[in-house]
């Protein structure tokens, strides 16, 4: 049974009623993304101006600058959703701003994703060293990985 035919029989939902409760999802997963990616963008944009900052190795400051890009992307596409819908406003444009929307979550996750592995790569590298960071780098990103896309994968395929 199709997605419309499921939400209008088990939860009495016209396709357009469903289509605002999935704006309405959207937009308070990406609420909870879009703090913490804010807050990780403003930690990260300091960086540069702290004195030991000069000090780090090119690597490191080319952890940085992968990191504070995909952090940066990340909030453009969270906040790309509201901007759209701010634009297409009245326009009878739900059905794509959610398809957009549901698209630049998915790309903002794993930017996310990317921010925070570099992150935390970048500071046990720092503060520790180079193969510690290396090696915290790939056991979170296996994290990551695992929770947040094989984990719902496998349950999507269980999940008539």
């Amino acid at each position: 049974m199709d997605d419309d035919r499921w939400n209008e029989r088990a939860r009495g939902e016209t396709p357009t009623e469903r289509l605002d409760r999935n704006w309405s999802f959207l937009l308070q997963e990406m609420r909870v993304m879009q703090t913490g990616i804010q807050l990780l963008t403003g930690f990260l944009l300091t960086l540069p101006f702290q004195a030991r900052f000069a000090q780090i190795s090119d690597r490191d400051v080319a952890i940085y600058l992968v990191t504070t890009t995909a952090s940066v992307l990340a909030t453009v596409l969270v906040v790309a959703p509201v901007a759209m819908h701010r634009i297409l406003f009245r326009r009878h444009a739900i059905a794509t701003v959610v398809r957009w929307a549901n698209r630049f979550a998915v790309a903002g996750f794993g930017l996310l994703g990317v921010a925070v592995i570099g992150v935390i790569t970048l500071i046990f590298d720092v503060v520790v060293d180079p193969q510690t960071g290396l090696t915290v780098g790939i056991v979170i990103a296996a994290v990551a990985v695992t929770l947040w896309v094989a984990l719902p994968l496998v349950l999507r395929r269980r999940t008539p």
